[in-house]
Parts: C-alpha cells; sequence; structure tokens
C-alpha cells in the first residue's frame, strides 16, 4: 500500500504528520532554522510552521535563540528515538553478541534494520583503534551497496529481492559502487553461498563490510550484523576469510537465543513491497 492512500485514511492525523515532520527537518547541513527557513524546509505555510514550533519548544522538544530566533532540537528530541533502542526486540537481543563480538574482533561492530529500501543502523560498539568512518546510532544507508543490505536482501526470493534493488535510488558514491541490477543480484547469490554480505568502499571510499543475516522466528531476515574495517588495515580478501565466519556465529546466536520470536511481517514474503 502506498503512502498517499495511507494518508486517505479516515484514521491519519495530518496536523500530527506535519508536526513531525518540523523535527525531521533538522539535519547536519541545517541544525537551526528560523521560521521562514522551516516553513521552505518542510513545505508548510510560515502560520503553520508558528504554531508546530511553538508547540515543540513548549514541550521541550525545541530549543530556541533569543537572538536569532533560530529554533534547533533540543536534548529531549533524543528520547525520541532512545525509547526505539530502549524497546526494540532485535537491539535489546542482539546487543550481548554484539558486544562478544566486537570483543572478539576488535574491529567496530553494528546491528542494522531494514526500513523500505535502506538500512538503518540501530546498534554499534566501536573499536578502540583509529577509525574514519562515523557511523552513529539512527544512520539511514542504501541496501543496494552495503553488506547489511545485501545480507537482508539475500533471504528473501529472487524476485522479491530484485523488485526491492530496482525501486532502489542506485547511486555511485564511490568509484566503486555496484550499480546494475545482474551486478547486484550476483552479489546476492555470493551471499546465499557462503552465507555473509560483503562491501568494499561502495559507501564510504576505504571502508569494508562484511555482515551476515539475522532472522527471526518465522524465517524473515529481520536485521544484520556487520564488521566494518578500514582498508588502510585489512585486505578485502583478508576482512571475508577472518570476519565471514564472525558475523555468522554472531548472527546464528541471536536466533538460537530466542528473544525474537516473530518480528513484524515487513519482509514477509506475500507483503506488499515498499512504495
Amino acid at each position: 500500500m502506498s503512502v498517499a492512500s495511507l494518508e486517505d485514511s479516515p484514521l491519519f492525523v495530518s496536523a500530527l504528520a506535519r508536526g513531525i515532520s518540523l523535527l525531521r527537518a533538522f539535519s547536519e547541513s541545517s541544525p537551526a532554522m528560523t521560521l521562514p527557513e522551516l516553513a521552505q524546509a518542510t513545505g508548510l505555510t510560515k502560520s503553520a510552521v508558528q504554531r508546530f514550533a511553538h508547540t515543540l519548544w513548549t514541550l521541550g522538544y525545541l530549543r530556541k535563540d533569543p537572538a536569532s530566533k533560530k529554533f534547533s532540537l533540543a536534548p529531549l528530541s533524543l528520547e525520541l528515538g532512545m525509547r526505539y533502542t530502549q524497546t526494540s526486540a532485535l537491539v535489546l537481543g542482539g546487543n550481548p553478541f554484539l558486544h562478544s563480538l566486537n570483543r572478539t574482533s576488535q574491529e567496530t561492530c553494528s546491528l542494522a534494520e531494514p526500513d523500505g529500501t535502506d538500512m538503518v543502523y540501530v546498534a554499534r560498539f566501536a573499536t578502540h583503534k583509529q577509525m574514519f568512518v562515523h557511523m552513529p546510532v539512527g544512520m539511514r544507508l542504501p541496501m543496494f551497496c552495503t553488506a547489511a543490505g545485501r545480507a537482508v536482501l539475500s533471504r528473501l526470493e529472487p524476485a522479491r529481492a530484485r523488485g526491492l534493488l530496482e525501486r532502489s535510488r542506485r547511486v555511485a558514491y564511490t568509484p566503486s559502487t555496484i550499480t546494475g541490477i545482474d551486478r547486484l543480484m550476483e552479489e546476492l547469490e555470493f551471499t546465499r553461498h557462503h552465507g555473509y554480505a560483503r562491501s568494499d568502499g561502495e559507501f564510504y571510499p576505504g571502508d569494508i563490510t562484511i555482515s551476515a543475516p539475522v532472522m527471526d522466528a518465522g524465517d524473515t531476515p529481520v536485521g544484520a550484523v556487520n564488521v566494518s574495517v578500514p582498508s588502510s588495515r585489512w585486505s578485502f580478501a583478508e576482512a571475508q576469510a577472518v570476519f565471514g565466519p564472525q558475523v555468522l556465529e554472531t548472527a546464528h546466536a541471536i536466533r538460537a537465543s530466542r528473544t525474537l520470536g516473530r518480528m513484524h511481517p515487513y519482509y514477509d514474503m506475500a507483503a506488499p513491497l515498499p512504495a
């Protein structure tokens, strides 16, 4: 079902949706904005933005600079995302095993979850060694060019995986990014055969990632375990040989812990593809 058809439902509260769009308008490139700037960023009228901004400021989710009149996110806004990590079965069940993987590998380890044609990073344990990639919890990366995304796609029926790839905005983020459907399907076949997915500098130059899918009790891929290393310390072949078995073992351990149950039908074979 498309977003447009969902918004036609009598249960849809458009005012709430517009208020949320105000919170989502802030970004690294626009951390603080005036009312006219917020109106331009959201497509809302200045009058509507003024009401929503005042309400969110009153509730403590926004700050307002008295001199510049610019609004910015307040620390309370973090609570919205933190509630997810505190209640997610995937995060709560996976964190102990992810921490163990981090101690074993001595490298940065992450847990990512599919959402549309993206992967959202929901847990992370960083290495004590020098890193050059900043991957905070909550960051979204495209499925098609990430090892985590390919790990999830590999456990779907090929036709469904192809459909998600075709709906993806396949941009060449680096000279190494694979964008062709046939090449991507070959990578998914590699993952089905070896059990782990791989990505070599396809989103961040020099970033090698090895990943394995996390399955729920209904045999649906609900996430992926990652180990990320720099090419300055590892070759692509070495990273696969060392971390492929480790991410597979961690993903199997999360499933065997029986903490996930049957999580959600989003990637069920019979469920409609996301718009």
